[in-house]
């Protein structure tokens, strides 16, 4: 393993690479940003790449920064060379290298993670791989279970949240009666549409009926909304919802999530709770 400057005809991007969709997470950074970045400061990490037979490079990381140099015009870059990696390794060093990033596409990390099961053939063996949890390696790939249409409606802009809907919509309801229950659900914020999945049981009557409750607000999930303010904070402030209460509020969606251990969020909440509360002019 080395790193030297390469040629970029000698570069091709991988196959193998996780990062299938670049045209999601642009709300993060372009290609034209990402390209004037190293135009004015340089290309500050190198490129992993695995020789070929041929001659050639193939890149295993880096592939953004590739397509930025070659829209500057670079000539060379550099490269830190892996040989010896099986099809399995490449894939598993270009999901290590993107998956905890918020702009790589749900279902490229889907794919990727579904490629490391393949080779190990369980959850807990690709969390270790990837340094995910179990819960999250299971959540991504049972997306792969949702009809086409769907998976082509998943961004980036759903975050761990709405990825868990999803998945619960995965394991819920099949083919057109997915799509019809993701229609159904689709104005509600993600907790509610994990509720009304749940309670459903797979069945779109019950479905239907669960969603009319949901307009007329019979499901008490407190949320935050632009227009209205925060009904959680406002609680807290009123003294309607109590330290003990919102820690474990907190570790339940924590749990439920599976992206970051439950212990770090109750002890964030409580943080934050008692921090509200010494604010609160009436506390």
């Amino acid at each position: 393993m080395h790193t030297t400057l390469i040629p970029l005809v000698q570069l091709f991007v991988s196959e193998l690479n996780v990062r299938k969709s670049l045209e999601s997470g642009q709300e993060d950074s372009n290609i034209d940003e990402l390209a004037e970045s190293i135009r004015e400061k340089g290309l500050l990490s190198p490129l992993t790449v695995r020789p070929q037979p041929d001659e050639r490079f193939e890149i295993l990381v880096g592939q953004r920064r590739y397509l930025a140099c070659k829209l500057i015009g670079l000539d060379e870059v550099p490269c830190l060379i892996r040989e010896g990696l099986s099809d399995a390794e490449a894939v598993s060093l270009s999901l290590i290298e993107n998956v905890h990033r918020a702009d790589m596409h749900p279902i490229d990390k889907a794919k990727a993670f579904q490629v490391l099961y393949a080779k190990y053939g369980s959850a807990k063996l690709v969390a270790k791989e990837s340094a995910c949890s179990v819960p999250t390696v299971r959540k991504y790939l049972v997306l792969l279970e949702l009809p086409v249409e769907l998976q082509e409606r998943i961004g980036t802009a759903d975050g761990p949240s709405g990825i868990s809907a999803l998945a619960r919509l995965a394991t819920t309801f099949n083919g057109e009666e997915a799509i019809t229950a993701y229609n159904e659900i689709a104005g509600f914020t993600q907790r509610v549409q994990e509720e009304i999945l749940k309670r459903s049981e797979g069945d779109l009557e019950r479905l239907n009926e669960l969603v009319e409750e949901a307009q007329e607000g019979v499901f008490d999930i407190r949320r935050c909304g632009a227009s209205n303010g925060c009904q959680l904070i406002r609680d807290i402030l009123e003294g309607r919802l109590s330290e003990d209460e919102f820690g474990a509020m907190a570790k339940g969606a924590a749990d439920d999530d599976g992206e970051v251990h439950p212990a770090v969020i109750h002890e964030a909440a409580i943080s934050f709770w008692r921090s509200l509360v010494r604010k609160a002019p009436f506390g």
